[in-house]
């Protein structure tokens, strides 16, 4: 598995979704209840940006239509939105925060 740098652990602020562009593939990467996860950034069921919705319970939510999505599954937790969303393995090596574009769901 190829993992790249996404961020640095001390850019990322508790429950804020970071957006980053890894090798042309949109990224939101989440700080929350102690683990760093990737999610795709982009809502399977509107072409909006999850960065910008809020992070709660381990949750992603889409600022458009309200569906939230599972941060460790990708899988929406209820309406509109009835597909996953592709997440990413990660780990932290000092500061870097790697991210694999493989999917792990």
């Amino acid at each position: 598995m190829t993992y790249v740098k996404a961020c640095a652990l001390s850019e990322l602020e508790e429950n804020t979704p970071k957006r980053v562009e890894l090798d042309g593939t949109p990224v939101s990467i989440v700080s929350t209840e102690g683990e760093v996860f990737a999610i795709n950034d982009i809502c399977s069921h509107a072409n909006v940006s999850l960065s910008e919705g809020e992070v709660e319970d381990c949750m992603i939510e889409c600022w458009l239509h309200g569906s939230a999505f599972d941060l460790r599954t990708g899988k929406p937790s209820g309406l509109p939105a009835t597909r996953p969303v592709p997440v990413y393995p990660v780990k932290i090596e000092g500061d870097d925060v790697l991210v694999s574009l493989t999917q792990e769901s």
